[in-house]
């Protein structure tokens, strides 16, 4: 049997916990902020990557958009479909691997927001799956919206200080012996986190921080012509935010432009 990695491990029973998390109160601005993007064109399609547990997607239904949420976690889903249903609404949410979607050309608009997937993934090669996965997934001309770890962050400052200063609320996982590689960039860190049936639990976990260059050259070799990379800001982004080393995420806005 396959072992499980990290975040499948971390995911399985943390869907009360994740939305007590500092991270996911941020939703209504991001969707305010999407919304904008999207010129408030209530016909677009769509994919939520990486989902969870449905904040981005049900916010977006209630606003009027078709959206189809995927994640890995059947747990999360399970919670973002009890959400949907108890607020009367119609959600197509699917248990998929971003790694592996089976969608082509079928959506004008892709999220990836708070690490939905990339770039938890153990190799840089799977992350890269993903984007290739949502590219395919998107209709030519289709936007791509996604936050990920900002590597110019990791560079001037301490990302376990980073952790700390940050896990103050109820609910919140701890970080601990943060080593960041500079080959790699991965920060390597011991996750303790008390699960939804109370379990305490502590996992060895890594994670990917990226270059805006290195996003731009991966989204290029994808068909990506138009793409903009901002700081993301919890709850608050904006294209007038310049992508800093104060920025712990950044915030990517690409467009697909493969030939038809």
């Amino acid at each position: 049997m396959k072992k499980k990695q990290w975040y499948e491990t971390f995911f399985e029973n943390y869907a009360e916990h994740y939305e007590r998390e500092s991270f996911t109160k941020g939703t209504m601005g991001e969707c305010d902020f999407i919304e904008q993007e999207l010129r408030f064109d209530k016909t677009l399609k769509i994919l939520d990557v990486g989902c969870g547990t449905g904040r981005h997607a049900i916010e977006l239904t209630k606003r009027g958009y078709s959206v189809t949420g995927i994640d890995l976690s059947e747990a999360q889903l399970a919670k973002a479909r009890e959400k949907a249903k108890s607020q009367g609404l119609s959600i197509d949410f699917q248990q998929y691997d971003a790694r592996d979607l089976p969608f082509v050309n079928e959506f004008d608009v892709a999220l990836m927001l708070c690490e939905g997937g990339f770039p938890l993934m153990e190799t840089d090669e799977m992350n890269f799956d993903i984007l290739q996965n949502v590219t395919k997934a998107l209709k030519n001309k289709g936007i791509f919206i996604f936050t990920t770890l900002n590597g110019l962050f990791a560079l001037f400052h301490s990302v376990e200080n980073f952790f700390d200063t940050t896990t103050t609320d109820e609910g919140n996982a701890t970080y601990s012996n943060n080593t960041f590689n500079l080959m790699t960039f991965r920060d390597h860190n011991t996750t303790a986190f008390v699960d939804d049936a109370g379990n305490k639990k502590t996992l060895e976990c890594n994670e990917r921080y990226y270059v805006p260059s290195e996003i731009t050259w991966l989204l290029k070799s994808l068909g990506y012509l138009e793409i903009d990379i901002y700081g993301a800001r919890l709850g608050a982004f904006s294209r007038n935010d310049k992508l800093t080393t104060e920025d712990f995420e950044m915030l990517v806005i690409a467009q697909k432009n493969q030939p038809t």
